[in-house]
């Protein structure tokens, strides 16, 4: 399970984190030190705020235990960068029959193709999952979670192009009560955050889904390309206000350098992250372990 982390962060800790092999290898702690640890850090996308924050921690704690050597920042920074991640709660899915959970994010956030493999996680673990193709504005996508239904064998419910998506949403709940079905993921349209009508279908569909059955959605996730780094914050924060999101799934970390926004998305939106992707098969979506997560970008063995 480690190596799935080593290898999915790859890019992050070679291009982000790379130098600090060559940091802690060297001998004394100086005001060098500090500005090429800031450095690492912020190139990281950590963020000014985080950074500043983790610097000041150590500092500390090398003028409180008499630290001199960098080769003992190591093991201080890995305990505060994990410190500095929740872990990951319970989904809590399993107190409702069937659980609906809305799926959004901006396109090409890798939204569809994450829906299917949390379909193919859930079923695995003995749950009946239906699919909902409700982001009817891009006929591809309605197609690609069609795709992977039949690939993966799960059923999919689907509208017509350029339908209403609170019409797919309300009849994937219908078809979830009469078939006795365990979970229910909504995938949505891939909107900009800037696009305000959109947001505002968005709600619509949050309210479609609550008047199908009551309480419902039980969770809204929100993908999140880690390629675009500290840009994905600003995607979040809309998010969270529209659709009500209460846990993010970072996707494409192994496509990325900036895996660092992930610390920079748990200080400032204070949003749990649930599932990571690392790889393009259905089983590289794993669940969000924040100690494999640091070692991984560290590159440590534990």
């Amino acid at each position: 399970m480690f190596n799935k982390w080593i290898e999915g962060l790859n890019r992050t800790r070679k291009v982000a984190f790379g130098r600090l092999a060559t940091l802690f290898g060297a001998t004394e702690i100086s005001a060098e030190t500090w500005d090429e640890l800031e450095a690492i850090l912020i190139q990281a996308d950590l963020g000014v705020e985080t950074t500043e924050s983790i610097l000041t921690a150590l500092q500390d704690q090398v003028n409180r235990d008499g630290l001199t050597k960098t080769s003992d920042l190591q093991e201080s920074l890995r305990a505060e960068l994990i410190q500095r991640l929740d872990p990951a709660p319970p989904l809590g899915l399993e107190a409702h029959k069937p659980a609906i959970v809305l799926v959004v994010g901006v396109n090409g956030s890798g939204k569809t193709t994450t829906i299917a493999k949390l379909g193919r996680q859930f079923a695995l673990q003995g749950n009946k999952v239906l699919l909902a193709a409700a982001d009817t504005y891009r006929a591809a996508a309605v197609d690609q979670l069609q795709v992977w239904g039949e690939r993966l064998n799960l059923p999919v419910i689907a509208g017509q192009p350029e339908g209403d998506p609170g019409a797919v949403a309300y009849d994937a709940v219908q078809a979830a009560l009469s078939r006795k079905l365990d979970i229910v993921l909504i995938d949505t349209a891939g909107r900009l955050h800037t696009r305000f009508n959109l947001m505002e279908e968005l709600k619509k569909v949050y309210r479609v889904v609550g008047k199908a059955l009551p309480g419902a959605p039980h969770a809204t996730w929100l993908v999140l390309d880690a390629t675009t780094g500290q840009n994905a914050l600003q995607q979040a924060r809309a998010f969270k206000e529209t659709a009500q999101v209460n846990g993010i799934i970072l996707a494409k970390l192994d496509s990325s350098a900036k895996g660092g926004m992930a610390f920079a998305i748990q200080k400032e939106l204070g949003l749990p992250i649930l599932f990571a992707g690392l790889g393009e098969r259905p089983e590289d979506l794993q669940p969000f372990d924040r100690t494999a997560f640091v070692d991984g970008v560290l590159g440590l063995k534990k």
